[in-house]
Parts: structure tokens; sequence; C-alpha cells
């Protein structure tokens, strides 16, 4: 299976220059630019700029430690993209100011795991995202009734995974960062990818090079190095329904684990929007093959927007963690970790009290509960969250830019 996706790698990239050479069939005229929705003008630029801001009072309590917080979670996403002749070129630049809006340790949050602080395992906290969360460029043409993208992204999301969390219409109300994250979609910040995208009809097969490890606790830097890790992923989007599947063969992705591993993940999202109420859930599960055990995550969550005014968020997760025996293994020590099978439902909620062209400013706040297994629960008890918070959320441009 490595293998097939090294060929897949090479072969859809050798297949732009094929359909070059031969003078493939260009997009028809108004066709609409890739991540960018809307008539396209050729040699214009469309361009659009997304940004979603939660700050306010994050509270986690578990036995023998109440932990909070005055924090923001945010995001911020440029998009252009331009159609000269055959080809349409797209370049992102994305970024976030958590690593100055959050503490060094991250964020607390109840069961979190995933990178480290001071080299050692983050537990019980998210780390904060890197300044630079995007910074990329793919070209496209259409190559018959298909379409052909190949790209290349200093930091960026190879095919692995659903679309990420932040972005998510299941999930862009809430503040919180799923606990399924380092199973499903956390590669969306890889520093190093090289990906190319072949799709008809709705289908789409991608494949993408790419570094393993994940990023270090430097915040503020880009941690380039050898692609040495390979993904494949299937997907289908067409109207309100975007799924896929996905595998990615991970070279040492843990910077404290000397062992490689494999993800697997498979979701199905549903987005619909009728006048002023829009409804969107993800449905997803994540696989992580280890050389201690295999930690699986299924997540379900959904987002109703009965009117302009008010939007309702929920979530639920069922995964496996590793906080037992997190840690440093020499290469050798072949033993099974203590997993811990953790339970969360969230639900909140958000009210704008203002909107307009400038976009939506609103309040929120959620709670979320746990089920606790018998190995945590002498050191947990019985924990709870909650979060109080002002979000901004908006989005200006010439054109609404396609999921990501």
């Amino acid at each position: 299976m490595r293998r097939l996706a090294l060929r897949l790698v090479a072969g859809l990239a050798a297949s732009v220059l094929t359909a070059a050479s031969a003078g493939a069939q260009t997009a028809p005229a108004g066709a609409e630019p890739v991540h960018v929705h809307g008539t396209s003008t050729a040699d214009a630029w469309q361009w659009r700029v997304e940004t979603n801001i939660f700050a306010g009072y994050n509270r986690q309590a578990r036995k023998f430690t109440d932990f909070d917080a005055w924090e923001s979670q945010n995001w911020l996403m440029a998009t252009a993209a331009r159609t000269t002749g055959a080809w349409t070129t797209t370049v992102i630049a994305g970024g976030t100011l958590e690593p100055f809006t959050l503490a060094d340790l991250g964020s607390p949050q109840v069961f979190q795991t995933g990178e480290t602080f001071g080299d050692a395992p983050l537990i019980d906290y998210q780390h904060p995202h890197d300044l630079a969360m995007h910074l990329g460029a793919d070209t496209a043409r259409a190559v018959g009734r298909a379409r052909l993208t190949v790209g290349a992204a200093l930091v960026g999301g190879p095919p692995i995974g659903p679309q990420p969390f932040m972005h998510r219409g299941s999930a862009i109300e809430n503040p919180q960062v799923p606990l399924s994250h380092h199973q499903l979609d956390a590669t969306h910040i890889t520093h190093g990818v090289v990906r190319a995208r072949l799709e008809a009809g709705g289908v789409g097969l991608e494949a993408a090079t790419f570094r393993g490890q994940e990023p270090d606790e430097q915040r503020t830097d880009l941690d380039l190095g050898r692609l040495d890790s390979q993904a494949v992923r299937v997907g289908y989007l067409r109207g309100a329904w975007d799924a896929q599947v996905s595998i990615a063969w991970l070279t040492r992705p843990e910077r404290l684990s000397t062992y490689d591993a494999e993800r697997r993940t498979a979701s199905l999202a549903y987005t619909r929007t009728r006048g002023a109420r829009t409804f969107a859930a993800t449905v997803a599960a994540g696989q992580n093959r280890e050389a201690h055990g295999n930690l699986e995550a299924y997540l379900a969550e959904a987002m109703f927007r009965p009117s302009p005014a008010w939007a309702a968020y929920t979530r639920v997760e069922w995964l496996d963690k590793d906080i037992l025996d997190a840690g440093f293994h020499p290469v050798g020590v072949g033993h099974t970790h203590r997993q811990s099978r953790v339970g969360a439902l969230t639900i909140g909620g958000v009210k704008d009290v203002a909107s307009g062209p400038f976009g939506r400013l609103g309040l929120g706040a959620d709670v979320t509960t746990y089920r606790v297994p018998a190995n945590l629960q002498e050191s947990y008890g019985r924990p709870f969250s909650m979060h109080v918070f002002v979000r901004y959320y908006g989005r200006f441009g010439s054109g609404a830019a396609h999921r990501h």
C-alpha cells in the first residue's frame, strides 16, 4: 500500500505534464476556479479573506485539579485564484495568533493529548497552533471531463481525514478542539507537502508526500525537512454531501517516539442552507496504528442555525487515549500501552448581537461532560468543563472560497 501511494503521487504529478503537452481540453467559460465559487474572469484575481475569533473564559474541572484560562482561539485564511488560459492558480495563506493568545502550555482541556511541551507529552492541554497554518499554491486544469490539480505548500494539509475542524460547518461555532483531533485531522498544519488530485463527477482521488513529524514547540518558525510520509484519499463531494476515506503512512509523527504510525480515517458530512436556516453535521472515525497499540476515535457533531441570530451546536466523541503510558520509549520496547476509552458530550450555543457587512459578533457558551474509564476514575473523578466567549466571524472578498 505504501508503494502504491508513492506511485499515485508520481503518477498524478506526471499527468500534468502529459496533459500540458497533449493540449488537454480547457475548462468551459465561466467555470468555477479552484477553491473559489463564482464566475471567473480570465487574468483577473478572485479573492477571499475569512476569519473566526473566539475570546473568553475556559474552565476545566477534574479531581485534584481545577484549571481555567482567559484565552483566544482564532484563525485567518486568505485565498486568491486566477484563471489564465487553461490553468487556474490558487494561492492560500493562513495563520493564527494562538502562539500569543494561548498560554505556552496550551489551552486547558480534559483528556486532550498530542504534541509536547518542555519535551514532555501534553496531557489535559490542547497545544497552540503554529503562527503559519497555511502557505501554499495549487494549479489546475481540465483533462477531458476530469480536472487535475497539483500543488505544494510550505505549510498545509495532505489528503488525510475530513475537512479540518476549524473549517467544518458542523464545528464552526465551537471554540473547543475535538479530542479526536490527532486521530482525524491534526495534519492540517503539516510543514512540507507536495500533492496531486484527479476528480470527475464529484469523485476525487488525491495523493501526497509530506513531512510526517508534527510541528515542534516553537510556534513561530517553519519546521521544514525531508518529505518522508505518504497519504492517499478518495473523496466524494456533490451538493450537500462530502465523504472521504483516507490512509496515511506517517514517519515518526510524535517527537518523543522513534516509531512510525499509520492513520486511517473515514467521514461523511452534510451541509444544507435553506433561507435563514443552516444545518451541518459530520460523522467521522479514525484509527492510529502505532507500535504500542491501535487508538480508535469516533466523532459526531452538528450545528443548527434556525435563524440568522441564533446557532446551536453539539459534539459527541468516543475514543481511545494513551494517558497512563504516554512518553518516550527506545526502539525495541514493544509493550502494549494501557489505553483509556473516554467519552465526551458538548452542548452549546451562540447568539449574534450584531451583524452586517463587517461580519457577525456573537456571545456564546457551552458545557461538556465526560465518560471516565475505570483506569482513570481515581485521578479524574467526574470532570466537567465550560466555555463562555465572544465570537467574531467575518468573510470578505470577490468570491466565496470552496471548502478546503
